[in-house]
């Protein structure tokens, strides 16, 4: 007697497409016998992405019982690598003209190698925990001090982020869409006081209000405002777990993403380097990343984040820092760190440089 697997029931890859018609895009979903109604252009990618998620937190497997659909499919998304390799992950994957979404469940080796793909991150499919009625709020406890939590929320929201803005979104405009995507709450509303945009010397720049409005992320605010009042079009962001409390603080550690601080007079594009990095820092001190995720998070080319990367190792916020070519890998190493193992950096080999 041959046993069926719950696998075999549930793939877990699910592709829409947003159609053009008369009255508006129809998101055409080839999982669902019902047809969606029109969305307007400006909600389109937004609705499409919430669609996809909705199946996620519909079909749900055991971590053990997920399989990665590119290798059943023979790898055909990516070109050829070295192999399935690492856990598997929720892989986001548009095409060229953003008219066609996928989103499946992939190793880390298959995303890291599938053009246009990001990993989704289980945060983003948190369902809304409704309060009863009566509830009375708890009064919060003494707050503990900003550490590996929100390190990785914070990858997690730029992860997202880079597969939701447009690859070309400047490394400005991608550290307002962060603040307004961990502030916001489940209503698409977020406020960023003037205060905050000063601070991060976004202040009167409503070129970059105006990047995000364009890609259809954000409407455009008020900037006579005080604070200014950002309504998001992003649905995929307004159920995210865990709640708002967690996620400013989120926010917060990323104005000052210890350990690599900068100056707030620092360009944006290093500062979001550094935000990069620090998300990708871990107590132990093996600081490792793919060099093909650095560059997408930053929306930079590899061979720029190169650059950016010996400018922070001049301004003395790296030590040093070192490319695996052939693993496609950098390492760095933190100034207040000892000096490091051989393996990990050599004083002839790294691309930066100790001043």
């Amino acid at each position: 007697m041959r046993l069926v697997g719950a696998h075999a029931a549930v793939p877990r890859i699910w592709t829409v497409e947003l159609r053009p018609r008369a009255g508006g895009p129809s998101l055409v979903c080839r999982h669902c016998t019902v047809r969606t109604p029109p969305v307007t252009a400006t909600s389109a990618r937004s609705a499409a992405l919430a669609h996809l998620a909705c199946h996620a937190r519909t079909d749900v497997l055991p971590g053990y019982l997920r399989t990665c659909q590119c290798r059943e499919r023979g790898c055909l998304w990516h070109p050829r690598h070295r192999g399935c390799a690492g856990p598997v992950l929720l892989a986001l994957t548009r095409d060229r003209s953003g008219r066609t979404w996928r989103l499946a469940d992939a190793c880390a080796a298959c995303v890291a190698a599938t053009s246009h793909t990001a990993a989704v991150p289980d945060t983003l499919l948190g369902h809304r925990q409704p309060r009863p009625s009566g509830h009375l709020p708890t009064p919060s406890p003494s707050r503990p001090p900003l550490g590996s939590a929100e390190r990785l929320r914070v990858r997690e929201m730029l992860t997202y982020l880079a597969a939701a803005l447009p690859r070309f979104t400047s490394p400005a405009a991608r550290l307002l869409a962060l603040q307004c995507a961990l502030r916001v709450n489940t209503r698409g509303h977020a406020r960023l006081p003037s205060g905050l945009l000063r601070g991060m010397r976004l202040y009167g720049r409503p070129e970059l209000w105006q990047e995000l409005a364009h890609a259809n992320w954000l409407e455009l605010p008020d900037l006579k405002s005080a604070p200014v009042q950002v309504h998001l079009l992003d649905a995929a962001v307004l159920e995210q777990a865990p709640g708002r409390r967690a996620r400013r603080r989120a926010a917060h550690w990323a104005l000052r993403p210890e350990p690599l601080l900068l100056p707030h007079t620092a360009p944006p594009a290093v500062r979001l380097t550094a935000l990069v990095l620090a998300a990708h820092t871990c107590a132990q001190g093996h600081h490792h990343a793919d060099m093909d995720v650095l560059a997408r998070l930053c929306g930079h080319s590899p061979q720029q984040t190169a650059e950016l990367l010996d400018r922070l190792t001049t301004s003395r916020v790296l030590a040093a820092w070192h490319h695996h070519r052939d693993m496609d890998e950098v390492l760095w190493r933190l100034p207040r760190e000892c000096a490091p193992p051989r393996s990990v950096v050599h004083p002839r080999q790294h691309h930066g440089h100790r001043p």
